[in-house]
This record gives structure tokens, sequence and C-alpha cells, in this order.
């Protein structure tokens, strides 16, 4: 199974610009996606689809959608808006006000939980939120099951994006997942830019953006003292692929952009792949 993830997509960024670039970086990933050589069998939009939440850019975003001809189960980020996005995805389960539901799939479960806190850039994780995902939890210890949130629960050292551990937010998810073994990643957006890490036990992946990318800077900042340092960039828009089979979850990270073939599987390349394959076991 192939699952895509796209995220961060920031539509209406340019309210007025019928031709902003967010949504051209937003069709070149869907196109990819539809037409390349990895189609997946559903795709997660893993929150901020709105820029600032309005109805508009969300039937605009929902009209895109509609080429998928796979399934497209999307999630909410700290830009979107509850009331507006439920009236263009009303198919979204929306448990005490809440945009969250599972997915049961071939020997797999996939958790979408709703981290916004409207009004507040990080995230937002109240008890009834916490209560509900311990409940989904219980229901199957056994399954493989992964968690979608759009906000990592945990600190990745680009300073003015970060996450502090003692959030209140934070400690209520960890509680609500400790000692849940069948958990196998969590699946996040919001850092714009391709990160794994494990926490707690759990392998935790961001996807990056199909808006514009965080730049890559690990030193500390301070919020009185402006010192230039870079902190979006038009690196080409990306999405992950994320492949399921019986050995486990592989995650890659993919941007869309020309990529110059250095080799491709002709008569020069094929006694390689043969030998490789002779190399396998039978």
């Amino acid at each position: 199974m192939l699952i895509a993830q796209i995220t961060d997509v920031h539509l209406g960024f340019e309210p007025d610009n019928p031709d902003e670039l967010n949504r051209k970086r937003f069709d070149m990933v869907l196109a990819e996606l539809i037409e390349g050589r990895n189609r997946p069998d559903l795709m997660l939009v893993t929150g901020d689809l709105a820029d600032r939440g309005d109805v508009e850019s969300y039937r605009r975003v929902s009209e895109a959608l509609k080429r998928c001809p796979f399934p497209v189960y999307p999630a909410l980020g700290n830009h979107d808006s509850r009331a507006n996005f439920a009236q263009l995805f009303p198919q979204v389960p929306m448990p005490s006000g809440f945009a969250q539901y599972c997915l049961g799939l071939d020997g797999l479960r996939i958790i979408v939980l709703d981290t916004l806190e409207e009004g507040r850039h990080g995230g937002g994780f109240c008890e009834v939120r916490a209560a509900w995902l311990r409940a989904r939890l219980a229901e199957h210890r056994d399954t493989p099951t992964m968690i979608v949130m759009h906000h990592p629960p945990l600190s990745v050292g680009i300073d003015w994006m970060d996450v502090h551990p003692d959030e209140p937010w934070v400690q209520r998810f960890t509680a609500a997942i400790a000692g849940h073994r069948q958990i196998q990643t969590i699946w996040c957006g919001h850092l714009h830019r391709p990160i794994v890490a494990q926490w707690k036990g759990v392998t935790v992946s961001v996807c990056p953006a199909t808006a514009a990318e965080l730049s890559l800077d690990l030193n500390p900042i301070d919020p009185e003292s402006p010192d230039g340092r870079p902190m979006v960039n038009a690196d080409p828009p990306g999405y992950a692929l994320h492949r399921w089979t019986q050995h486990g979850m592989v995650t890659h990270f993919d941007a869309v952009q020309e990529h110059v073939v250095l080799a491709k599987f002709d008569e020069r390349m094929q006694p390689l792949v043969q030998h490789l394959f002779e190399e396998r076991p039978v």
C-alpha cells in the first residue's frame, strides 16, 4: 500500500491573485502524484489547507482535490478554521466538534487528529480530544497504527518554530499514547521541511510543504534581536510517500522538480540489475 502525504498548502496567501505561487506549487504536487510513476492508493493532507481559513480558499482546495483518482483525507492545521473547513469538507467526521477520525485499511489503522487551537500558532490538544484518542487506541491494541497530526509533538531545533516539551498539549498527547505499542509512526506537517526523529519510542516524520519551505538554521534565535538569518526559501514543493508492506512502514521524501537522469534501465544497466537480483535469497 502506498500512502501519499502532502501538507501546508496555504492557499489564499495571496488572496487577490488567481495565479498565486502557492496554487501553482500545489498543482505541481498533485500532477506528480496523479500522473507520475508512484500513484498512491490514498492521500493525506496534513493541515494548513488555507492560509487564512477563508471559505473561498477551501473551495479552491476542494475543487483541486477532486482531480485525484484516489481517496483524500484532510487534517486541520493552525492556519485553518474548523467552521469554514466543515462547509467545504462535510464528509470529515467532527466528534465533539473536532476533526478527528480513523481509517481502517488492510492490516493497518490510521488515526487523524485535530491539533488546531484557534488563535494560536502552536498546537493544541485538549482533554476532550485526548479522551477520544485513548478510546480509539484501546479498540485495536494489536493493529499497527499510524497517527496523523499537523503539529509535531517534539523539539526539532528550528528555534523560532519549535515546541517546548512542557507545553500542556504535548503532555496530554504524550499521556494519551502512553503504553500503546501498536503505534508505529506519527506523521506531521507544520515545519515545511522533511524531518525524521525518534520520540518516546515512536518514529515521527515531518513532511515538506507544497508551499514555501523553511530554511535550515539550528542556531538559537533572540526574538528581540533580528540577525538577518534566512527563514523561508523557495526550494521546490515536496511530498512524502509512505510504503506499507508486510515488513513494515518505509517513508520516502521527494520534491517536484526536473530530475537530471544519469542512468536509466536499458541494456547497459541490465547486467547490474540482474546481478543484484541474483544476490537475493530465493
